[in-house]
């Protein structure tokens, strides 16, 4: 119903905002995370939203991307998992870090989550470990620019592989790319051994 919602950012909490657009504040609950992207109060800002409905209640939620409201929505699909526990996952970790601790079945990794045990953390990978690939999941860390004649992502691809056949787990992997400037000038070999460096700091 509600794609996004953009306007005046009026207040902020720890777990919601509220927005005003042209005259009306749309109270938008939204994962923790987002507090360090938000503008200051009195500031123009664009939220991503999601209509959640139930029989007492219509429930907006916020983010910064639409990749996160697909991650919210798969979520919001597994058993055990409610808006507040797909909420608190989004809070903890980004949508990529949620991807790669499944494709990795890191289920320990998603337990850390508030409100999310260990029998639900191995529910969330049983179910979405089919939905979800490693090929995505660097594609999506790549960002939207194809593979095909980008170097950078290629490099990027490839290197998830070495590392993750050397052991370390696709979410570690993960975090430790996203902090690598890669350029199309660079080989696997180079951005490996700095990836491997920056490894034994995590």
């Amino acid at each position: 119903m509600y794609s996004y919602i953009s306007g005046t950012l009026e207040e902020v909490r720890e777990d919601l905002i509220v927005v005003d657009n042209h005259g009306i504040g749309y109270q938008i609950q939204v994962p923790l995370r987002i507090h360090d992207e938000l503008p200051a109060v009195g500031s123009q800002v664009k939220i991503y939203t999601y209509l959640h409905v139930r029989e007492d209640a219509f429930m907006l939620f916020g983010f910064s991307s639409q990749d996160e409201i697909a991650m919210f929505k798969l979520l919001l699909n597994i058993s055990g998992i409610g808006p507040k526990g797909a909420l608190a996952l989004l809070s903890t970790y980004s949508a990529n870090e949620i991807r790669f601790a499944v494709v990795s079945e890191d289920d320990k990794l998603i337990a850390k989550a508030p409100g999310i045990g260990n029998k639900t953390a191995q529910r969330l990978i049983i179910e979405l470990k089919d939905k979800i690939s490693l090929e995505d999941a660097v594609d999506i860390l790549g960002g939207s620019e194809p593979i095909v004649g980008d170097g950078g992502s290629l490099v990027k691809r490839e290197t998830m592989e070495a590392l993750v056949a050397l052991g370390y787990t696709s979410s570690d992997a993960s975090r430790v790319l996203s902090g690598i400037e890669i350029s199309e000038d660079d080989d696997v070999e180079t951005v490996l051994k700095q990836a491997l460096k920056n490894m034994a700091m995590i």
